[in-house]
This record gives C-alpha cells, sequence and structure tokens, in this order.
C-alpha cells in the first residue's frame, strides 16, 4: 500500500511531468506584428559605397528602424557630412537625412526577395548655385534610387539606380550599383561580412568605379556592437579629388561602436 507521505511527493512529481510534457507541446509563441528599433552610432570615417563622406573624418549617426510581419518596413538614418562643400563646392548641406521603405519577404526555403526606394537629402544643401566653387560644374546633392535585392542564405545581390542626377553630378539621371555581400556568423557575436560593389555614372564614365569591404563585427550584448572594416575603391584620382586636393577614394580601416534599442 502506497506511503500517504509518499503520496504528494508523486503526485507533484507527475505534475512536474505534465507540465514538461505540455511544454514540448505547447505551439511557438506567435510572431510579433512589428518591430521597432532606434540606433546611434560613431564611426571613425563615414564612407558610403567606398567613397569619404566626412572627409575622412568622424561621423555621428543615429536611425530608426520599423518593420512588419507582413514584410513591408520602413526607416530613417541621420549622418553629419562634409562632402556636399568639400566634394561638390557647395556653402551649405552640413547633415544628410535618409528616408526608405519597401517589401521583403521569403519566397522561396532560403530565398528573399526585397524591393524598395531610398531617398538621400542634404536638408538646405546649395550645390552647384551661382556664387559658389561648384557653379555650373554640379547640381543639387539631394538623389532618389529605386532598388531590387535578392538574397540566398547567406549571400545578397542589390541593384538600385537612380531617378535622376546621382549625388548631383549633372545628367546621371538612370546611374546604376550593383552591391553583393556575403554574411558569415563565425559564432561567439563575431560575424564576418565581405563586400564587392560596381557604381555606374550615367554620361560620366570617369566617375565610375569598384568599391571592396571586409568588416568584422562583434555584438556585446544588450545593444552594444562594435566593427572594424577595411574599404577600398578602384575610383580615378582626376574625378575623385575634392576642393581641399584630398582624394576621396583611398584604401583605409574605419572603425566604429553602435548601439541599438528595441522597443
Amino acid at each position: 500500500m502506497q506511503s500517504k507521505k509518499l503520496a504528494p511527493k508523486l503526485a507533484l512529481a507527475a505534475l512536474s511531468l505534465s507540465g514538461a510534457a505540455f511544454a514540448q507541446t505547447a505551439p511557438a509563441a506567435p510572431e510579433p506584428d512589428y518591430s521597432l528599433s532606434a540606433n546611434v552610432a560613431l564611426v571613425s570615417d563615414y564612407r558610403f559605397r567606398g567613397i569619404a563622406q566626412t572627409s575622412k573624418k568622424p561621423a555621428l549617426q543615429g536611425g530608426v528602424d520599423f518593420s512588419h510581419k507582413s514584410g513591408f518596413y520602413a526607416g530613417t538614418f541621420l549622418s553629419n557630412v562634409k562632402w556636399v562643400k568639400d566634394f561638390n563646392g557647395a556653402t551649405k548641406g552640413g547633415y544628410e537625412w535618409d528616408l526608405y521603405g519597401g517589401f521583403k519577404k521569403e519566397v522561396l526555403d532560403g530565398f528573399t526577395l526585397d524591393v524598395g526606394l531610398i531617398t538621400y537629402r542634404y536638408p538646405g544643401n546649395n550645390s552647384g548655385d551661382a556664387g559658389t566653387p561648384g557653379a555650373g560644374l554640379v547640381g543639387k546633392a539631394d538623389t532618389n534610387e529605386w532598388y531590387l535585392g535578392a538574397g540566398y542564405k547567406m549571400f545578397t545581390l542589390k541593384y538600385n539606380r537612380t531617378m535622376g542626377n546621382l549625388l548631383g553630378v549633372l545628367n546621371s539621371g538612370g546611374s546604376s550599383y550593383w552591391d553583393l555581400s556575403a554574411g558569415f556568423d563565425l559564432g561567439n557575436g563575431l560575424a564576418l561580412t565581405p563586400h564587392i560593389g560596381h557604381q555606374t555614372v550615367r554620361n560620366t564614365s570617369i566617375a565610375s568605379y569598384t568599391d571592396y569591404s571586409l568588416t568584422l563585427a562583434k555584438d556585446f550584448g544588450n545593444g552594444f556592437s562594435a566593427s572594424a572594416a577595411y574599404v577600398g575603391s578602384n575610383a580615378r584620382r582626376a574625378f575623385y579629388t575634392d576642393f581641399g586636393g584630398r582624394y576621396i577614394g583611398n584604401d583605409t580601416v574605419v572603425v566604429g561602436v553602435k548601439y541599438t534599442h528595441s522597443f
């Protein structure tokens, strides 16, 4: 006959086992309808497609990103810049404000498609205006692009095309950029990202070039991360030298720290 002292223990054990069994068979928590995050970063040199945007000086950057489980996403990015003045010869235009949105979805196992629009704004810029060093040589710096991307597992191929001039280069509407990259998880919060891209500037072949980078990033948890990247290009000095005589397409190492907060 079962001991009365033992019975409660057996009942508790049975309850524990039934709870474990329930946990194993219970459905996974539903996917959140959306995610929202904000970030702030400091980089030693802001590079866009291999070209220095801050005349090889540090940049303070920030952004906000929203994504919905349907595949829709939108975001914004803000950074100080110097190229609008130093390269285009403007007297106004000291920061960049980007707005973007699109739709990204897995269409087959491991295969995703991404389509969207992005605008690069330089509020108040007078690039190309009369009375500036770049008058008649360039136009407004503001640029709009549409893009189409495809990803398979760790590889991503993306195509951007301008709607109008590219960053003030006259008669450059329809310029394009190809971007091929991959992401490798090395474990322990480390990720390695090789990249190669090619910028074609329509009607200004001397401005076309190839850029490349290799980035090592470390996720420290609690929203903190750091990165180091070797960045370079074969951009021609004859075109990518600013009014101060600086070549802004040189090879360099860029380091950065970033904090991201999810709401």
